[in-house]
């Protein structure tokens, strides 16, 4: 395996798709670790009456139907920020879906902080987030498979009528699911067989266009051995023509692959592959190999 975190790679003797896969292994690295990187979620609440939230102060509630956000009850002592003012009584917080969403934040170093995101159920949830946390600190790196041009291919993606929907999964709610709105059909060549995907739009606050970032969600034979068990990400953005580009080596692992405390899309029937994909993130790397997502 191939240590892209560190490595420098030759002008020489690499290609320019090699480099700018490198470029994006690296850029992954950064992103995971970041201070609202996955390796970052402590905890998610969702906010559908008057409650506390585990490791935090204030008292959380939800705000009327049609408004964005939530509201925190605090005092001065417990040093709550919201847009950087100190909440000493009520305060509502708006949510990612909002103009201007608010910034919330636990301490003030900014080591903790929180998001408010609409919920897939309707209502809002509150993630909160700190880098020091344990799994965090014990982080290695993603194993990925090294690049491999094959596995960049060529698709075309249909438009369908508006208003098309899929039941989707989630690794937190069952077997219960969430209508999703697909825009469109992607037709690929994969392993010599013709295969039609779906994808949904990357951003559900996005409007769809004809050339919006969509999302693949798959999995393949090497779910559950070489890579993560509930399955991998892959992003896709069709040109105006139709055409698409499917760069495998970019797939990525979810961030439930990271914290316990996201709610990931599962892969509809039609993106579970009966081949192997051996290419883009296999799993989450740990010093102390922990159970669970991580490994030594």
């Amino acid at each position: 395996m191939t240590d892209y975190i560190s490595k420098n790679f030759d002008p020489v003797t690499t290609s320019a798709a090699e480099a700018d896969f490198l470029r994006f292994r690296q850029a992954r690295h950064r992103h995971v670790t970041s201070a609202r990187g996955p390796l970052a979620l402590v905890s998610t609440t969702r906010i559908d009456r008057e409650c506390e939230i585990d490791g935090v102060p204030g008292v959380w509630a939800p705000l009327p139907d049609g408004v964005s956000g939530v509201r925190v009850t605090a005092t001065a002592d417990d040093g709550i920020l919201v847009d950087g003012v100190l909440v000493e009584s009520g305060t509502d917080i708006a949510g990612s879906d909002s103009i201007v969403p608010s910034t919330l934040a636990f301490a003030p170093d900014g080591g903790v902080t929180g998001t408010v995101f609409p919920s897939v159920d309707g209502g809002y949830i509150v993630r909160v987030w700190n880098a020091a946390n344990d799994r965090a600190e014990s982080f290695d790196r993603i194993s990925a498979y090294d690049f491999d041009p094959e596995w960049v291919l060529s698709g075309t993606f249909t438009a369908t009528e508006p208003g098309r929907v899929i039941g989707i999964q989630h690794t937190a709610d069952g077997d219960r699911t969430h209508d999703q709105v697909l825009p469109g059909d992607i037709d690929v060549v994969i392993a010599g067989t013709s295969r039609r995907l779906v994808a949904f739009v990357d951003d559900p606050a996005e409007a769809w266009h004809p050339t919006s970032r969509l999302k693949l969600v798959f999995r393949d034979l090497t779910t559950g051995d070489t890579t993560y068990d509930v399955g991998r990400f892959l992003e896709v953005q069709p040109n105006a023509d139709g055409s698409v580009i499917l760069d495998f080596n970019r797939a990525y692992i979810p961030p439930c692959a990271f914290s316990d405390f996201f709610n990931c899309p599962m892969p509809p029937a039609e993106n579970r592959l009966d081949f192997a994909v051996t290419a883009g993130e296999k799993r989450v790397l740990s010093y102390r190999g922990d159970a669970g997502n991580l490994e030594s």
